[in-house]
């Protein structure tokens, strides 16, 4: 699968989801990207602003920042394939010696295909000393069957390894089976939700959990890994009919580690997936330093999706905008081109 391809995979699929939720309201996720499609496009007017930006003494970073947070993944793909067509120069490589740091990660992060993204994020993840978990419970609790399928093609492809073997080697426990199952990519898609299947449900969460000594991990681990998230949503809610409370306060009483991390997760991403991502950006820049891969990683990755989205639930949350925190958090060029994300440069 050629890169181009496998991105044009991933874009439909966001696109296709969204639309389908936007037509149940039970599960409602009004898409508000900050980044779309220009049109209309010449990526060959584009690679010759990118040339002349480059050329000679001097970078000007402003017109590389203004074309790339106004192309989306797609058109940049297209960008960096005519560029190399009339100058027989690799537009990734020039971009690199043009600049560095943070902002040269972002600019990167911004050139590659999404799925192959993905993949580097979750391989560096896994790779070495150390498992960074906060990562794979981000991508893997929050994708969709074909985002994930697209993801661990494009991981082969450049690994020569499978995710899920890969996922299982790092990670053990119950955590583990709840990774292999996500990495299996089979969620029901039937966005019909079964009222009375979800009492069932519901119930048999209950009993794995509250009801018994000790928690039956597997009946969570089944209900949540291959439930639809419209069924989800109705199961958290027949649970708080049938206990008074939700599901959350329980998944914390019953579980701990990792585990709860992620069970935790999914339970936001079916109710609320921006705020899931505003909060994992707070964290991002809260307290003494940045973590700069995680907020490039979602920068980059939601911003043709739900950006737009996700700065509401960010103010609503914290009563501060996510621009002032990027501004506060973040300086130079790094920080105009996250800025130019949000549509802010």
């Amino acid at each position: 699968m050629s890169s181009v391809t496998s991105n044009y995979s991933m874009r439909s699929v966001y696109r296709a989801s969204i639309g389908v939720r936007r037509g149940f309201k039970s599960f409602r996720y009004t898409s508000k990207p900050t980044v779309v499609p220009v049109n209309p496009f010449d990526p060959r007017d584009d690679a010759a602003v990118l040339r002349k930006a480059m050329k000679g003494f001097g970078t000007d970073e402003k017109a590389i920042i203004q074309v790339l947070t106004r192309r989306s993944n797609e058109q940049r793909l297209r960008i960096a394939f005519e560029f190399k067509t009339l100058y027989g120069k690799d537009l990734v490589s020039d971009l690199k010696s043009e600049t560095s740091g943070k902002f040269e990660d972002l600019v990167v992060a911004l050139m590659t295909p999404l799925p192959q993204f993905y993949a580097k994020e979750l391989h560096d993840a896994t790779a070495g000393i150390g498992t960074d978990e906060d990562v794979l419970i981000e991508v893997m609790c929050t994708m969709s069957n074909h985002e994930i399928n697209v993801i661990k093609q494009a991981y082969t492809a450049i690994y020569g390894t499978l995710l899920e073997d890969d996922l299982r080697g790092d990670t053990s426990g119950n955590f583990k089976r709840l990774m292999t199952s996500l990495c299996m990519g089979n969620r029901s898609e039937n966005f019909h939700v079964d009222q009375n299947q979800a009492r069932e449900d519901a119930r048999s969460l209950l009993q794995a959990g509250e009801l018994r000594l000790g928690t039956d991990e597997s009946v969570f681990n089944a209900v949540l890994c291959s439930r639809s998230f419209p069924q989800l949503a109705a199961i958290f809610q027949e649970y708080q009919f049938l206990t008074g409370h939700d599901i959350d306060d329980a998944i914390k009483a019953e579980f701990s580690g990792d585990l709860e991390k992620a069970l935790r997760a999914i339970v936001k991403v079916v109710r609320n997936k921006p705020l899931f991502f505003a909060e994992r950006l707070h964290k991002s820049m809260k307290g003494l330093g940045t973590n700069d891969r995680q907020l490039i990683r979602i920068m980059v990755t939601r911003c043709e999706v739900d950006l737009g989205d996700i700065a509401d639930m960010f103010q609503s949350k914290y009563g501060e905008t996510l621009q002032s925190w990027i501004e506060g958090d973040c300086s130079g060029h790094y920080k105009k081109c996250l800025l130019g994300l949000l549509g802010l440069y």
